[in-house]
């Protein structure tokens, strides 16, 4: 098989890993939990672990791969940045709100805030997604940013991209044991340490986002599976600062 084949193997395993953690983290908050509101009850929690998962994991995860598959290679590359930044937008607006979600549930109960270190992981990874988000859009879709500029930002960028990541499995597999801690108290005849059924599916839960993980940063670290740079785009930058400095 070459390359291109390996590739897609790996990134269909990629997208029915994601597709089974936002299925998984559904299931759970409905099955066990009861199910979603928004109105400060306890069921707007539920959307909490949903949306996190689903935009700070999932979708954060594909968005980072998307420049990695082949067929887009010949197409233009602004086409993409434009595809990556939207999803990338997506993402961290479904972060938001995860976070409005469980700080509104917090004021409800009258609940603190940022106690615990999940929320400390939480609340720097959201952060430090807005601020990648927003160095992206400056460098690589703002026509007039300098190449000098895009050069240097670029290894900033990736380092930035691949530590959200990091935070996020790590924010997001903190999230879902200390939420079975505080729920499998033995308050309902079950304890977290007996392993009662919904420990065991939220357990898995808590493999699949990391093999999620893993599949992704495979995909990253293939130096084989970069897109390649052509001079069509090289001219295509040059042009766009030329344009700016004729304004």
């Amino acid at each position: 098989m070459g390359p291109s084949v390996y590739f897609y193997v790996t990134y269909v395993l990629c997208l029915c890993l994601g597709l089974l953690c936002v299925l998984f983290v559904s299931f759970w908050s409905s099955q066990w939990r009861g199910g979603f509101a928004w109105d400060g009850s306890a069921l707007q929690f539920n959307w909490h672990p949903v949306l996190m998962v689903s935009g700070l994991v999932v979708l954060y995860g594909n968005a980072a791969v998307v420049y990695r598959i082949p067929f887009t290679w010949k197409q233009r590359k602004h086409t993409w940045k434009l595809v990556h930044a939207g999803f990338m937008l997506l993402a961290l607006f479904l972060s938001v709100l995860g976070l409005c979600a469980v700080f509104d549930f917090h004021r409800g109960f009258h609940i603190p805030d940022l106690y615990s270190l999940h929320s400390w992981l939480g609340i720097c990874t959201v952060v430090m997604f807005a601020f990648q988000w927003g160095l992206g859009l400056a460098g690589f879709l703002f026509p007039c940013s300098p190449s000098w500029f895009r050069s240097t930002l670029k290894p900033v960028h990736i380092w930035i991209g691949k530590a959200v990541l990091i935070l996020s499995l790590t924010s997001c597999i903190s999230g879902i044991t200390e939420k079975l801690l505080l729920t499998l108290n033995g308050a309902t005849g079950e304890l977290y340490n007996s392993l009662p059924l919904e420990a065991k599916f939220v357990n898995s839960l808590g493999v699949l986002i990391m093999v999620f993980g893993l599949v992704v940063s495979v995909i990253l670290s293939k130096n084989k599976w970069e897109r390649p740079q052509t001079d069509n785009e090289n001219t295509h930058v040059s042009h766009n600062e030329s344009s700016c400095d004729c304004q």
